[in-house]
């Protein structure tokens, strides 16, 4: 590990009365990274050999304190001067040392604050350990210095839980020695770091501290530790916390300190962190991406249904107004009363204070006619999957609206140029593919169609954004890039049904592998009814006669999934249990029969590898189209609207994380039993052949664009 040069312009430093201001300053949220770490480390040992300073007083520059260390170095060998290294010089100093919690203090930010003596926060400040979300645990101290702070439970329920705290509860639990009053929180500041002076306060170090753990009942961290793993199952982190905080009590600090050290770099090269760390990126909002976007106060939704009324729960808890369009006055009636009380369940939840409840409900009023939303800055249609019928509204839309509104369609399969063609102004339409139900789903996919404008894409953005949703940019094409997958994803499930596995045999091969829900049972929940009108929509349907056979065998056989009770399961009233039905397998074996396949039993092996592989194959090819604009872009939207384990990272990486070779090679072999529909993406081929990844791929791209300047 080379020592390198610090970055003096990172960390500020001037003197007010005797007290060394430090001023972290790296952009936008303070981040450790290696040239803060060496800049404030040079600015301590320089305030330490100056007789003139008699305190340091450490703050952040802008509204954050230290928002944790840069995530991105995390992928990459060590850079000195480590964290822990210079927290441990920060923690050595001889004079007082008082952190100023100015606004957020996460991770590596709180950790510095712990090492330092003494610390006062803004009332707006916010303090967090939330490591264990990226299946990591706090390394450079954390673990070891907050239970002498506030004790063994305490420790573990802020590190366990990874959610954020309050300055008065911090202050509360004793993190936060004062809570400073006004708006200047150096100031405020200043002023404590003047009071210390003044009485001669020596430095407080926490490692110096015995943890507090006399009340713990006998088997507390065995407990604590198998609780820790049931809740999170899959991470190292969880049990490695636990077993940190026990070291504590257990052992001198500097042994306790090494263990903590091993046991995050063990969790820092686990894949399960790795994935997480790469979604953590992969689902970050794109810079600039929603520059120029028009202001949208109103919101016209077009349909009352299930889904119409999930979109406006979301717009009109998110601050928009909305007005809810269908012309059967029993759908709009029972679309508001949907809304109403949802929104009234979450209020009773906590989730949402009554008063913004309140004010969510009185944001929706609701018409019978499309001459409704001529007043809207948006509107976004949610009907029927029918082409026809889509074509219809976006006809009358064109009509009614003025010039400026933006048309969105909700179309989660069709053909976004098509529906444009009904208008006079396809650069205004976009397609905003919600996911069901769309008031608790995060994922948005919005579609450019091939008139798209700049603008309007940076409006659907904006909007998807301010409702929480998580909005990704995609090409237009059948099923864009979620769905398209999905129909890969279930030809291998439906092939297998025909050839010899369960339903259940199949489902419970996914979920193992770490699907949140297997493909029939998804099937079942969705209706099998939406996917059969939409094959039926498709104009290139595939002509094999096996494909989704089984999926509509069911249809026609009136089993439409758990809205009545059959589908590829049976369900009990009242019940979401899917049971076996020996009327699916022999529906299965008389169709199997009459194809000529020969059954054979399905392992499981083979299940995850054809649904996954099915899945990376057609991601590749998505990513060759333009489809997708990246592999993490694939990646998030499978894992968030598909139920793709976050702990594999999302197709692609869970390809890169088993190495496309080996995944090429797969692929080859069932094209040679399993035909055409596996031949190889050429992209897929590419990259396993010069040893790279769909990451590798991503950087590729991502420099090229840099070089040309395109911001995406």
């Amino acid at each position: 590990m080379a020592s390198e040069a610090p970055a003096p312009s990172l960390v500020g430093s001037r003197t007010e009365d005797g007290v060394a201001v430090l001023t972290i300053a790296n952009p936008p949220v303070n981040a450790l990274a290696q040239p803060v770490r060496a800049a404030l480390l040079a600015a301590v040992l320089a305030a330490e050999a100056d007789p003139a300073i008699r305190a340091l007083l450490i703050i952040g520059s802008g509204k954050q304190f230290v928002a944790g260390a840069d995530i991105r170095e995390f992928d990459a060998p060590p850079r000195v001067p480590l964290l822990n290294d210079v927290l441990l010089k920060v923690e050595a100093a001889t004079k007082p040392v008082i952190a100023v919690l100015n606004g957020t203090a996460l991770g590596g930010g709180l950790e510095l604050a712990l090492a330092c003596h003494y610390r006062c926060a803004s009332g707006a400040a916010t303090l967090g350990l939330p490591e264990v979300k990226l299946g990591l645990l706090p390394g450079a101290g954390g673990t070891q210095r907050l239970p002498r702070l506030v004790g063994a439970a305490a420790a573990l329920e802020l590190m366990l839980g990874g959610v954020p705290i309050a300055a008065t509860r911090a202050r509360d639990l004793g993190i936060v020695d004062r809570l400073l009053g006004g708006s200047d929180a150096l100031a405020g500041g200043l002023a404590y770091a003047r009071e210390l002076v003044a009485a001669k306060a020596a430095p407080r170090r926490l490692r110096d501290e015995r943890v507090a753990a006399d009340g713990l009942e006998p088997g507390f961290f065995a407990a604590r530790r198998l609780e820790a793993v049931r809740a999170l199952p899959g991470l190292l982190a969880p049990g490695y916390i636990v077993e940190c905080v026990e070291a504590a009590v257990q052992q001198p600090f500097e042994a306790a300190l090494a263990l903590s050290r091993r046991r995050f770099e063990e969790c820092r090269e686990s894949v399960a962190s790795r994935s997480l760390r790469h979604l953590f990126f992969a689902e970050r909002p794109s810079s600039g991406a929603s520059a120029g976007a028009l202001v949208v106060k109103q919101v016209a939704v077009i349909g009352a249904g299930t889904m119409g009324a999930g979109i406006a729960i979301s717009l009109a808890t998110s601050g928009h107004a909305v007005v809810l369009i269908d012309p059967s006055e029993a759908a709009v009636a029972a679309g508001a009363e949907r809304i109403a009380a949802t929104i009234e369940a979450a209020v009773a939840k906590g989730r949402l204070a009554s008063a913004a409840g309140a004010e969510a409900i009185a944001r929706v009023t609701t018409a019978a006619t499309l001459e409704a939303a001529a007043g809207a800055d948006l509107v976004i249609e949610a009907v029927f999957e029918s082409m026809a019928v889509k074509r219809e509204v976006f006809a009358t839309l064109d009509r009614v609206c003025g010039p400026s509104v933006v048309l969105a369609t909700n179309t989660s399969t069709l053909d976004v140029d098509e529906i444009a063609s009904a208008t006079r102004r396809p650069g205004a339409v976009v397609g905003m593919h919600f996911f069901s139900p769309a008031n608790i789903m995060r994922l948005v996919e919005i579609v450019r169609g091939r008139a798209s404008t700049p603008a309007v894409m940076a409006t659907a953005l904006a909007v998807a954004r301010r409702m929480g949703k998580l909005g990704i940019v995609v090409g237009n094409g059948f099923g864009f890039v979620g769905n398209r997958m999905l129909y890969a994803y279930g030809r291998e499930n439906q092939l297998m049904l025909l050839e010899g596995a369960t339903p259940a045999a199949i489902d419970a091969a996914l979920k193992s592998f770490g699907m949140a829900m297997g493909p029939n049972a998804v099937g079942d929940l969705a209706g099998l009814d939406i996917g059969y009108r939409v094959r039926r929509e498709r104009k290139d349907r595939p002509t094999d006669p096996r494909y989704y056979r089984v999926a509509d065998l069911l249809v026609e056989a009136g089993r439409l999934g758990q809205k009545n009770g059959r589908g590829a399961y049976r369900y009990e009233p009242g019940s979401r249990e899917p049971l076996p039905d020996p009327a699916v397998e022999a529906l299965i074996l008389a169709e199997a029969a009459r194809l000529g396949i020969v059954r054979r039993e399905v392992a499981a092996e083979e299940i995850v590898a054809r649904c996954t592989f099915a899945l990376i194959n057609e991601g590749a090819r998505l990513l060759e189209e333009g489809i997708a604009l990246s592999a993490a872009d694939v990646d998030a939207i499978w894992c968030n609207g598909y139920g793709f384990p976050r702990l594999r990272g999302g197709p692609m990486f869970y390809a890169g994380s088993i190495g496309l070779a080996a995944v090429l090679a797969g692929i080859e072999g069932f094209r040679r039993t399993h035909g055409p529909d596996w031949t190889p993406a050429g992209l897929l081929a590419e990259l396993a052949a010069g040893g790279l990844s769909f990451e590798d791929w991503d950087r590729r791209r991502s420099a090229t664009a840099a070089g040309q300047g395109v911001v995406r």
